[in-house]
Formats: C-alpha cells, structure tokens, sequence
C-alpha cells in the first residue's frame, strides 16, 4: 500500500508580496502585479509582473549576511527560510528545483559560460546554503515544471528513498526570456484576460515559491493536504503550440483523478494554467469538456501574477490551497466575456465556497501536460 503524501507548510515571493499572507490579502482586493516595464533598452515597455528590485534588496539583507547571490538566488533564498526555519533536513530529505531557465540573466555580455549558469549548479548552491545532504534534483519542463516538482516528491517519497521532500521554485523575467515570446508574438499588449473573447496575449511574471512534502506530517501542522493523484502526459503535437484536441491535458487530467480515485462531480475548485494565448485556452477549455469539468468553479492566476515559467504551477498550486483553507474562490482577473468556443465556469469575483478537492494543471511548450489532484485534510 502506497503511503500517503502531504504539503504541509509553503512560502511564495511575488510583486505582490514575500510572503504567502501577503500575497493572499492582495488577492482579495484584486491586486495585480502586472504592469507596464521597460525591460529591453531602446524598446517599448511591455505589460508584465516584476518583483521591484529594491524591495528585494531589502528583505534579502533583513534576513540574509551574504551578498554573493543573484537576484533569482535571492528570490529562491528568502522562499525557502521560513520552511527550514519550521522543518529539519535528515540524509532523508530531498531538494527538488523546479525552473525553465534559472540564472539565464548571466549569459548578458558574457563571452564564456558562466558557471551559474547551469541549472544543476544553481540547485547545487541553494541546497548547500541550507545544508541539504543529499543530492539535489532539477525538474525543468517548461511550464509544468512546477506542478511536475509535487509529483516528482509525491512518487519519491513513495519509492521510500525520501521521507521528505523541499521542493522550491523560480524564474525571472529577462530580455532573453522577453525576446523569445515576442517572437512568437505571444505578448500581450495590455494585461493578460484568460479565456476572454478580447485577450491580446500573456504577460510575463517572476516569481519563488517553496513547499514542504512529507509521508510524516507532525500533530502540529496548521494545515494538511493529501496529494491524491499526478500524471504528465507529452501531446507531441509541435514545439510550441498544444494538440488542438487537448489530448495531453485530457489525459493528464484523466490519469491524475483515476489515481486518486475522485470523480468529476467531486472537484470543487480547478486552478488553470490559462495563458491568455488562444491556442492554449481553447485547448483547455476542450480538454475540461472532455473530463464533464465544465461546471466547476475555475481560475488562471496570470491576471494576477502573469505566467511566472517554472515557478507558475508551484505558486499557483499555493494560493490555490490558501482557497482552500479560507473558503474562498479567487476570480479569474479581466475575465469579460467568453472567449473559448466550451463552455468552462469561470470564476468573476470573490465567493465563498467549500473546497475539498482541488484540481490543478499546466501546460508547456513541446507538449507537455501535467495535473495534479490535492485534497485538504
């Protein structure tokens, strides 16, 4: 019998705050982080959502004394101290980093590789900061990166190699970054409108966040909650754009809820990926129809935060269990009027509601899907 796994503590660094409480009455007043910057010299500002350096500078030196770190470092640091400050590392705990590009900020004018580049190397780094004994893990899979990472701990966890698991993730807006949706044409012209008939594109956004995943959850805890089901399925359909059936996502939704052996009447709340893009919008919204989800409440946070990369599922899954913990469903922020040809449950303001089961997914370039099924305990 496979054990049962629980998130039980989580952080987040954001535009809108360093810290979950934070973030979480923003939310409620409908603040975003998205807004106009000018991230490429000599171009025209882009609508996106961008932790203000300064602010960062500031809470690093509160509760950090070193100063050799990036700013994506400094991110990933001030998301993880308060998880190590509430939970020991044993030879048992494992440290799982989820990113699409990492410290990619470093290759800018420079005429070697650096070191920190690599993604293994930046693991590598954080873990040894905190003092993690065993080997460090990267999961980058593009934008399921996040939602992948709970998985990859759930089922390492479950092997019993693991007892416990960190799991931690981040990216940061860059002009490589930038440059390369632009050119797909991708960015949005004004802030992102998930499923809406008049969105223009996605906004880019920067983000940490850490959760803690344990077989062993203490008495305690201020919260619990079961990982019931994961899958992640590739569509192969085309390097950037999703199968138009939604076959990946319809089967990695499939896979997940036949794990945890729930129904699609008992799904309460499912926090989307919702890009803002019209391929991938449509394809969920088909891939939710084919799973008779359409009636459940739903949510893209990339109104609020924009699509943070690697780090999207892994924020996204937080704030959806602080949904969760306070009854409370989170619009779906610039949402008007339907712009899908399913219909899907949007959800337009801030409602009270009981949330046991939640379904989370993401979706990515190169195919890839993935879906997760958490239940609060």
């Amino acid at each position: 019998m496979k054990k049962d796994i629980y998130i039980t503590d989580y952080n987040c660094v954001t535009p809108l705050g360093f810290n979950v409480n934070t973030n979480w009455n923003a939310l409620l007043d409908g603040k975003s982080g998205v807004t106009l910057h000018q991230i490429i010299d000599h171009q025209e500002s882009f609508y996106a959502s961008m932790i203000d350096s300064e602010k960062l500078e500031e809470e690093f030196n509160k509760n950090f004394d070193q100063h050799s770190f990036t700013r994506l470092e400094k991110m990933l640091l001030l998301s993880l101290l308060p998880l190590i400050k509430n939970h020991s590392i044993t030879e048992k705990t494992a440290f799982i980093l989820s990113t699409t590009k990492g410290n990619i900020s470093l290759l800018k004018d420079q005429p070697e590789l650096p070191e920190g580049v690599y993604l293994s190397n930046l693991a590598r780094k954080i873990a040894d900061f905190f003092g993690f004994k065993t080997k460090p893990i990267v999961v980058s899979n593009a934008c399921v990166s996040g939602v992948m990472a709970i998985a990859v701990a759930k089922n390492m966890i479950q092997t019993g190699k693991y007892s416990n698991a960190f799991v931690i993730a981040a990216d940061e807006i860059s002009e490589f970054v930038i440059s390369g949706f632009n050119s797909f044409q991708a960015i949005g012209t004004e802030p992102c409108r998930p499923y809406d008939k008049n969105r223009t594109g996605i906004n880019i956004g920067e983000a940490a966040a850490a959760v803690y995943i344990t077989s062993d959850p203490s008495e305690h805890e201020k919260f619990k909650f079961k990982v019931l089901g994961d899958s992640a399925v590739n569509d192969a359909n085309h390097i950037s754009g999703p199968s138009r059936t939604g076959d990946g996502l319809y089967a990695s939704i499939k896979n997940a809820m036949t794990e945890a052996n729930v129904s699609s009447e008992q799904i309460h709340f499912i926090s989307a990926h919702g890009t803002a893009t019209l391929y991938n919008d449509e394809m969920e919204a088909i891939a939710f129809n084919r799973m008779e989800l359409q009636h459940v409440p739903l949510n893209s946070m990339k109104g609020f935060y924009g699509h943070c990369l690697g780090a999207s599922g892994l924020l996204e899954s937080i704030i959806s269990m602080e949904s969760a913990l306070h009854n409370t469903l989170i619009p779906s922020k610039n949402f008007r009027e339907m712009g899908v040809s399913q219909p899907l449950n949007i959800i337009q303001k801030n409602q009270s509601a009981n949330i046991r089961y939640i379904l989370k997914t993401a979706s990515g370039f190169g195919g890839c899907n993935a879906a997760i099924v958490l239940e609060k305990c």
